[in-house]
């Protein structure tokens, strides 16, 4: 049975629930988000296929996301490479980053380098909240990935996608179809745009908030984190 989705406003007000009556932190959510993400790039692309892993890394939680799960990748065995032009000088992302270095993950300025020596990309730059027009450097490394032959995992979104109605009609993004989206809590309405492999991450949502948005609770299996839905049944609108 498809999913029901989770619209940008909705999934705004269901993180404040989250932090609020679920008690969770903003930490803890992000270490989840990012395992999550981290499990997603292993089952598409696990390391007999290649371990050098690109992460293109935004300024919000997205790029947190990403940051998390570039040291879960490391533990897993790839090699990771971080790309994050505009760093953060909040204190819990630049613990996320000092953490990396301190496994000697790379981080680098030049993408499209990178972009020659890398097996995979994960694109967390930009995610639920994401609106209006992308400018630079995202705008040109949308683009690359765009453009590359190199497979593509998106956090929650591809970049530059609306979360209500998808790709954009021109511009950055507006051929962008990564190979995999990793939806994080639930699949956003965007998903009927989507023609890859979904899955979705959300294993700490309590009963009683996925009953507040009128959410599906997957059927995880074992100790994953993850539940990939069968093609063609990505998604369908909460109501």
């Amino acid at each position: 049975m498809p999913l029901r989705t989770l619209n940008a406003e909705n999934a705004a007000d269901l993180d404040k629930d989250l932090m609020s009556v679920g008690a969770f932190s903003l930490d803890q959510l992000m270490e989840l988000a990012g395992l999550s993400v981290s499990q997603a790039v292993y089952a598409v692309h696990p390391p007999e296929k290649g371990k050098r892993v690109l992460i293109a890394v935004g300024p919000g939680n997205n790029g947190g996301d990403g940051l998390v799960a570039a040291r879960h990748l490391w533990h897993y065995g790839y090699q990771p490479t971080i790309f994050y032009p505009k760093q953060s000088k909040n204190e819990l992302y630049q613990r996320l980053s000092e953490q990396l270095k301190n496994l000697g993950v790379p981080f680098t300025n030049d993408f499209e380098g990178a972009l020659k020596e890398t097996d995979h990309i994960v694109d967390s730059i930009f995610g639920f909240s994401f609106s209006g027009e992308v400018r630079e450097p995202f705008a040109a490394i949308i683009m690359a990935m765009e453009n590359t032959e190199v497979p593509v995992t998106a956090v929650d979104a591809p970049s530059s996608w609306s979360i209500e109605d998808g790709p954009p009609k021109s511009g950055p993004g507006a051929k962008f179809n990564p190979e995999t989206l990793i939806s994080l809590t639930a699949p956003k309405p965007l998903v009927s745009h989507f023609h890859g492999r979904h899955f979705v991450g959300g294993r700490f949502l309590p009963p009683s908030v996925a009953e507040k948005y009128n959410l599906d609770i997957p059927d995880y299996k074992g100790v994953d984190q993850i539940v990939e839905l069968p093609a063609g049944k990505n998604a369908k609108a909460a109501k």
